[in-house]
């Protein structure tokens, strides 16, 4: 799929062609992550829920990484 840049105030945007929405599920106010990977973009949906737990987890191990560690020998 080809999708045209347009300008969007002083930014640029990129409108989702709708058969890609729908195959996605995204609605509006839905959050993407935007990836550079060498010369290319990566769209990726965000779940806020597995970004709280995400954030969790990384808290827990920095707090507890020593425990963590030891448990693992």
């Amino acid at each position: 799929m080809e999708a045209k840049i347009r300008k969007v105030g002083n930014s640029l945007g990129v409108i989702l062609p709708k058969q890609m929405i729908e195959e996605l599920h995204l609605k509006p106010g839905d959050k993407l992550r935007i990836e550079r990977k060498g010369g290319n973009l990566e769209l990726h949906p965000v779940d806020p829920e597995f970004e709280d737990w995400s954030e969790a987890y990384r808290q827990l191990n920095s707090d507890y990484k020593d425990v963590l560690k030891a448990l693992a020998e």
